[in-house]
Protein backbone atom coordinates (compact mmCIF):
# COMPACT_ATOMS: atom_id res chain seq x y z
CA UNK A 1 0.00 0.00 0.00
CA UNK A 2 1.19 3.38 -0.68
CA UNK A 3 1.12 6.25 1.54
CA UNK A 4 -1.23 8.98 0.65
CA UNK A 5 -0.48 11.57 -1.30
CA UNK A 6 0.41 15.32 0.46
CA UNK A 7 -1.93 17.81 -0.01
CA UNK A 8 0.26 20.63 -1.56
CA UNK A 9 1.34 23.64 0.42
CA UNK A 10 -0.82 26.56 0.12
CA UNK A 11 -0.38 30.23 0.52
CA UNK A 12 -2.72 29.74 3.42
CA UNK A 13 -0.64 27.22 5.03
CA UNK A 14 2.39 29.83 4.42
CA UNK A 15 0.60 33.32 6.33
CA UNK A 16 -0.32 30.77 9.27
CA UNK A 17 3.28 30.01 10.27
CA UNK A 18 4.61 31.73 13.08
CA UNK A 19 5.90 35.23 13.01
CA UNK A 20 9.31 34.43 13.53
CA UNK A 21 9.89 32.09 11.06
CA UNK A 22 10.52 32.90 6.99
CA UNK A 23 8.06 30.80 4.95
CA UNK A 24 8.47 29.50 1.66
CA UNK A 25 6.56 27.41 -0.93
CA UNK A 26 8.93 24.82 -3.49
CA UNK A 27 6.90 22.20 -5.31
CA UNK A 28 3.77 22.40 -3.26
CA UNK A 29 6.21 21.57 0.06
CA UNK A 30 6.52 24.24 2.71
CA UNK A 31 9.87 24.76 3.92
CA UNK A 32 9.79 27.37 7.51
CA UNK A 33 13.16 28.54 8.69
CA UNK A 34 14.18 30.61 11.65
CA UNK A 35 15.24 34.48 11.19
CA UNK A 36 18.48 34.27 10.20
CA UNK A 37 21.75 33.95 12.81
CA UNK A 38 23.94 36.75 13.42
CA UNK A 39 26.33 35.45 10.35
CA UNK A 40 24.12 35.50 7.94
CA UNK A 41 21.99 38.39 8.92
CA UNK A 42 25.24 40.82 8.83
CA UNK A 43 26.44 39.13 5.64
CA UNK A 44 23.18 39.99 3.84
CA UNK A 45 22.82 43.57 5.43
CA UNK A 46 26.41 44.33 4.64
CA UNK A 47 25.87 43.33 1.60
CA UNK A 48 22.70 44.97 0.46
CA UNK A 49 24.38 48.58 2.01
CA UNK A 50 27.46 48.16 -0.27
CA UNK A 51 24.94 46.83 -3.34
CA UNK A 52 22.19 48.85 -2.96
CA UNK A 53 24.40 52.33 -2.51
CA UNK A 54 25.45 52.49 -5.40
CA UNK A 55 22.99 50.82 -7.55
CA UNK A 56 20.41 52.27 -5.77
CA UNK A 57 20.40 55.09 -4.28
CA UNK A 58 23.60 57.13 -4.87
CA UNK A 59 22.48 59.35 -7.33
CA UNK A 60 25.91 59.89 -8.22
CA UNK A 61 26.52 56.06 -9.20
CA UNK A 62 25.85 53.45 -11.43
CA UNK A 63 22.34 53.52 -10.82
CA UNK A 64 19.86 51.40 -12.71
CA UNK A 65 18.30 49.41 -9.73
CA UNK A 66 15.85 48.21 -7.50
CA UNK A 67 17.66 46.62 -4.01
CA UNK A 68 15.32 44.86 -2.07
CA UNK A 69 15.69 43.01 1.41
CA UNK A 70 14.02 39.87 1.72
CA UNK A 71 11.05 40.33 -0.68
CA UNK A 72 8.47 37.88 -1.24
CA UNK A 73 8.75 36.64 -4.59
CA UNK A 74 5.76 34.24 -5.86
CA UNK A 75 7.02 32.70 -9.40
CA UNK A 76 4.66 30.41 -10.75
CA UNK A 77 3.74 28.35 -7.55
CA UNK A 78 6.44 28.97 -5.91
CA UNK A 79 6.81 31.61 -3.05
CA UNK A 80 10.49 32.52 -2.15
CA UNK A 81 12.14 34.67 0.01
CA UNK A 82 15.84 35.46 -1.26
CA UNK A 83 18.42 37.63 1.09
CA UNK A 84 18.57 40.05 -1.13
CA UNK A 85 16.91 40.94 -4.81
CA UNK A 86 17.48 43.35 -7.59
CA UNK A 87 15.02 44.71 -10.48
CA UNK A 88 16.73 46.22 -13.33
CA UNK A 89 14.60 49.58 -13.19
CA UNK A 90 14.49 48.81 -17.68
CA UNK A 91 12.69 45.97 -16.51
CA UNK A 92 10.29 47.36 -13.33
CA UNK A 93 10.90 51.36 -14.48
CA UNK A 94 8.36 51.97 -11.21
CA UNK A 95 8.57 50.69 -8.04
CA UNK A 96 5.54 48.58 -7.29
CA UNK A 97 3.44 49.00 -3.51
CA UNK A 98 2.54 45.35 -3.49
CA UNK A 99 2.79 42.67 -0.58
CA UNK A 100 4.85 40.06 -3.20
CA UNK A 101 6.81 40.59 -6.17
CA UNK A 102 5.23 38.34 -9.43
CA UNK A 103 8.03 39.84 -11.95
CA UNK A 104 11.01 37.62 -11.63
CA UNK A 105 14.12 39.92 -10.14
CA UNK A 106 17.47 40.30 -12.74
CA UNK A 107 19.64 39.36 -9.57
CA UNK A 108 19.50 37.09 -6.45
CA UNK A 109 21.62 36.94 -3.37
CA UNK A 110 20.80 34.27 -1.15
CA UNK A 111 22.70 33.72 2.39
CA UNK A 112 23.57 29.84 2.79
CA UNK A 113 23.21 28.73 6.05
CA UNK A 114 23.46 25.12 7.68
CA UNK A 115 19.75 24.69 7.54
CA UNK A 116 18.87 26.13 4.32
CA UNK A 117 21.78 25.42 2.00
CA UNK A 118 20.45 22.27 0.16
CA UNK A 119 17.29 24.14 -0.58
CA UNK A 120 19.05 26.71 -1.75
CA UNK A 121 20.96 25.02 -3.92
CA UNK A 122 18.87 22.05 -4.70
CA UNK A 123 15.33 23.46 -4.84
CA UNK A 124 15.63 26.77 -5.33
CA UNK A 125 18.21 27.30 -7.89
CA UNK A 126 16.02 25.61 -10.76
CA UNK A 127 13.00 27.99 -9.60
CA UNK A 128 15.35 30.51 -10.34
CA UNK A 129 16.45 29.25 -13.73
CA UNK A 130 13.05 28.95 -14.88
CA UNK A 131 11.88 32.42 -13.81
CA UNK A 132 14.87 33.68 -15.93
CA UNK A 133 17.13 35.25 -13.34
CA UNK A 134 19.95 36.53 -14.60
CA UNK A 135 22.41 36.06 -11.90
CA UNK A 136 22.31 34.70 -8.44
CA UNK A 137 25.29 35.00 -5.59
CA UNK A 138 25.81 32.34 -3.20
CA UNK A 139 26.97 33.54 0.11
CA UNK A 140 28.38 31.42 2.75
CA UNK A 141 29.06 33.34 5.74
CA UNK A 142 30.30 30.04 7.39
CA UNK A 143 33.14 29.60 4.94
CA UNK A 144 33.46 33.29 3.82
CA UNK A 145 32.92 32.50 0.27
CA UNK A 146 30.69 33.97 -2.60
CA UNK A 147 29.93 32.26 -5.30
CA UNK A 148 28.91 34.00 -8.86
CA UNK A 149 26.54 32.66 -11.55
CA UNK A 150 24.90 33.55 -14.43
CA UNK A 151 22.11 31.97 -16.53
CA UNK A 152 23.55 30.65 -19.46
CA UNK A 153 21.39 28.38 -21.97
CA UNK A 154 18.83 27.56 -18.94
CA UNK A 155 21.84 26.50 -17.19
CA UNK A 156 23.89 28.02 -13.89
CA UNK A 157 27.42 28.88 -14.84
CA UNK A 158 29.47 29.35 -12.13
CA UNK A 159 31.47 33.07 -13.59
CA UNK A 160 33.53 33.34 -10.37
CA UNK A 161 34.20 32.41 -6.29
CA UNK A 162 35.49 34.94 -4.10
CA UNK A 163 37.01 33.78 -0.46
CA UNK A 164 38.11 35.93 2.71
CA UNK A 165 39.45 39.13 2.61
CA UNK A 166 39.24 39.31 -1.71
CA UNK A 167 37.93 42.37 -3.04
CA UNK A 168 35.30 41.38 -5.33
CA UNK A 169 34.14 42.53 -8.86
CA UNK A 170 31.59 40.49 -9.75
CA UNK A 171 28.19 40.97 -12.43
CA UNK A 172 25.99 42.37 -12.38
CA UNK A 173 27.53 44.75 -9.92
CA UNK A 174 31.17 44.54 -10.98
CA UNK A 175 31.36 48.42 -11.44
CA UNK A 176 32.07 48.44 -7.88
CA UNK A 177 34.16 46.84 -5.38
CA UNK A 178 33.45 44.75 -2.74
CA UNK A 179 35.40 44.33 0.13
CA UNK A 180 34.12 40.87 1.52
CA UNK A 181 36.21 41.12 4.77
CA UNK A 182 33.58 43.42 5.59
CA UNK A 183 30.98 40.91 5.55
CA UNK A 184 32.06 38.31 8.03
CA UNK A 185 31.84 38.23 11.30
CA UNK A 186 35.83 36.96 12.63
CA UNK A 187 35.52 33.15 14.56
CA UNK A 188 35.63 33.55 18.22
CA UNK A 189 39.69 32.53 19.18
CA UNK A 190 40.12 28.81 20.77
CA UNK A 191 39.90 28.65 24.10
CA UNK A 192 43.27 28.11 25.89
CA UNK A 193 44.04 25.29 27.97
Amino acid sequence: MSAPARKPATYDDLIALPEHLVGEIVDGELFASPRPASRHARAASVLGAVVGGPFDLDPHGPGGWWIVDEPELHLGTAVLVPDLAGWRRERMPAFPDVAFFELAPDWVCEVVSPGTARLDRVRKLPIYARQGVAHVWLVDPRAHTVEVFRLQEAQWLLVATFGEGDKMRAEPFAAVEIPLASLWIADAPAAGP
